[in-house]
């Protein structure tokens, strides 16, 4: 994005894709970093999730409870964060992302899809260097 979005080329746009059946609280966990974004716009959104991964253990192993205490840590009101992430408002929006994933051929995580004015070109290899996926990049915005 340093390299692209300040020149208008690219956008970078984060969409959840919950795999229940690796990650029991995944759903719960999508939902939490959008009340993150409601409650406290972009920059608690990226504070949460940043956090959220850096302290998830591998294998599902996050204590739920652990939730409220990243929102504090992302300088959220607690309260306000529980009543939002209870609420379950936000579960629509996730199972929205979960779906548009599938039609767009997602099967795991990340998946990254590259749009254009005229196609959408699916990188499914997992998580790339920087310098394969500006190679990719360079080609298709230099047609």
């Amino acid at each position: 994005m340093n390299t692209y979005g300040k020149e208008g080329k690219v956008a970078w746009v984060y969409r959840h894709f919950p795999i229940d059946s690796l990650h029991k609280n995944a759903r719960k966990e999508a939902e939490a970093t959008e009340c993150a974004a409601e409650l406290g716009g972009n920059s608690a959104f990226w504070k949460y999730i940043d956090r959220l991964y850096e302290i998830t253990p591998s294998g599902d192993g996050l204590n739920p409870n652990q939730l409220p205490v990243i929102a504090e840590y992302a300088g959220l009101d607690r309260k306000a964060f529980e009543s939002c992430l209870s609420s379950g408002r936000h579960a629509a929006t996730v199972q929205a992302h979960y779906e548009d994933g599938l039609s767009a051929g997602a099967r795991g995580t990340p998946y990254s899809v590259l749009v254009t004015k005229d196609e959408k070109i699916p990188i499914t290899q997992g998580a790339l260097p920087y310098e394969s996926l500006k190679t990719i990049l360079d080609s298709i915005l230099n047609k």
